[in-house]
């Protein structure tokens, strides 16, 4: 039920405005305030979908209720009420951020159009903050141990940098959630974020999807196509298991690195590209690099900054609240209630070698899951999980 506030000083005014907007939808409910400061106190103290506030007003004018209003709840849409002497003033609260403004006596449609349009805006804002709440949830990091807490901040320092990254670690423990929170946490986090697994992709074909090409450049390719760093225009480009990356791709990521510019397959035109590279790599690169299976030149450009992401091994400290925050993910995932584990399950799981990492834990919580028992017990860890001790 969208919540209006109604900020204004004439009494008769108040009256036939909420008149209005309560003939339109009886859904709407709607809290009066005859003055600046008390409209300003009841945003303190409510969380409203919108404000219509006069701009001419005792104690507190319009100008300073938008002001404050962008401290409080910087997302809600504020339309003002000009007098027919206030439409400079009007105009310069757009300037400062007004959703829009209503000239007095208030035109029936226009009013209720704005207000619709505001209440819009806002479902809109709040569905996509809902949104992104779930994207991040799906890319939290769990864990309080000593090397996850390093972790955290080396992304809280370099993430506002244009710097590149390079995330090194075994497979499955947790690369990916580096490189989206170094996005997440980054000045290009309005922009796309394009994952590339370089290891997925056959060598052949890996040119055509880091840069795209151009119809007949080869067999099948029957049209033009953009490539991932087109895609990743604005924001931050993916390179995941960079070292199964081919030589002759290599030096074209090189190049796009020193000139901001790619060439699609077949093509010789420059295309510009604005992107942040990070990459990744389960593998040694400067032992590649000795193989010649890696430029070392390319490494020198992508490494500005490494940030090494532990073994589970290296941070047991973190296995209690992984399980608990598994389990609560495949509970919701399957549509049941959460089971729980006793402390001498859980003291076993931390003394197993998990060669496979987090990705390997999650697996074994889940199995317990669908076969243990509601309070899983150290019995069942043994039943049904077959790992060596470290």
């Amino acid at each position: 039920m969208p919540s209006l506030l109604l900020i204004e000083d004439e009494d008769a005014i108040r009256r036939v405005l909420k008149k209005i907007l309560l003939d339109e939808d009886q859904n709407y409910t709607i809290d009066e305030a005859e003055d600046g400061l008390l409209g300003v106190d009841m945003i303190k103290k409510k969380t409203y979908d919108l404000v219509l506030c006069d701009i001419k007003m005792p104690k507190m004018d319009g100008l300073e209720v938008l002001s404050a209003c962008q401290k409080l709840q910087p997302e809600l849409p504020v339309v003002m009420i000009s007098g027919h002497g206030d439409l400079e003033t009007a105009v310069e609260t757009m300037r400062m951020g007004a959703f829009d403004y209503i000239s007095k006596p208030p035109d029936l449609n226009r009013l209720l159009n704005t207000v619709r349009i505001a209440l819009d805006h806002t479902q809109l804002a709040q569905e996509n903050k809902q949104l992104k709440r779930k994207v991040s949830k799906q890319f939290e990091m769990i864990g309080n141990s000593t090397e996850l807490t390093h972790i955290k901040s080396m992304i809280d320092k370099v993430a506002p940098t244009e710097a590149r990254v390079m995330i090194t670690g075994e497979n499955g423990t947790g690369k990916e959630l580096v490189a989206h929170w170094l996005h997440e946490k980054s000045n290009r986090n309005k922009g796309p974020f394009i994952e590339v697994n370089c290891a997925a992709i056959p060598s052949e074909l890996i040119e055509s999807e880091l840069f795209g090409h151009v119809k007949g450049a080869f067999t099948s390719a029957n049209k033009d196509r953009a490539g991932k760093f087109e895609a990743a225009n604005g924001g931050t480009i993916f390179l995941d298991e960079i070292g199964d990356m081919s030589l002759s791709a290599q030096a074209k990521v090189l190049r796009a690195l020193q000139e901001n510019k790619v060439q699609r397959v077949g093509s010789d035109k420059d295309i510009k590209v604005d992107v942040r590279v990070i990459a990744a790599t389960n593998k040694n690169l400067k032992e590649e690099i000795e193989k010649k299976n890696f430029r070392e030149d390319l490494y020198h450009r992508l490494a500005v900054i490494i940030i090494h992401v532990p073994a589970l091994q290296e941070r047991k400290a973190d296995i209690p609240e992984l399980i608990q925050h598994f389990t609560e993910q495949i509970a919701q995932e399957q549509g049941t209630k959460p089971k729980t584990f006793d402390e001498e399950a859980i003291e076993l799981l931390k003394q197993l070698n998990w060669t496979g990492n987090i990705r390997e834990l999650r697996n074994v919580v889940e199995r317990l899951i669908i076969l243990g028992n509601q309070k899983i017990s150290k019995e069942d860890v043994n039943t049904f999980v077959q790992l060596k001790s470290s």
